[in-house]
């Protein structure tokens, strides 16, 4: 088991900037590739961004590329997502989850194993 808990949401206005953390405990963090998704009200939840177990590749949803940076420190058994430039559209609750090495990396939610209980993100006008 691999146990997630987000941190580092809250209320920001638009263009404004946060970074959300990611702590993980339970198995070797390494072993695992990591993604961040988020669900706004009355949506699906989607893909933001996932990382590689190494932290060397990394990719984004077109929605936030150039603004948001996925990153992760193995010694800290953590994850991160910097977001800058932030706009209303981005008001969701965000979620970390963990796939194990093995699988092929997925921007689908059904390939991920284990999930955080969320930090929600509010954006305001």
């Amino acid at each position: 088991q691999v146990q997630l808990v987000e941190s580092g949401g809250g209320l920001v206005q638009a263009g404004g900037s946060l970074r959300l953390s990611c702590a993980a405990s339970g198995r070797t963090f390494s072993d695992y590739r990591m993604g961040w998704f988020r669900q706004a009200p009355g949506k699906e939840r989607e893909f933001v961004a996932r990382i590689s177990a190494r932290g060397g590749v990394t990719y984004y949803a077109d929605s936030v590329k150039g603004r948001f940076t996925i990153s992760r420190d193995n010694a800290k058994n953590t994850v991160y997502l910097q977001m800058n430039s932030l706009k209303p559209e981005d008001t969701a609750v965000y979620y970390c989850a963990a796939v194990y090495l093995s699988k092929v990396a997925s921007n689908d939610e059904k390939r991920y194993d284990y999930w955080g209980q969320g930090t929600q993100v509010t954006v305001s006008s």
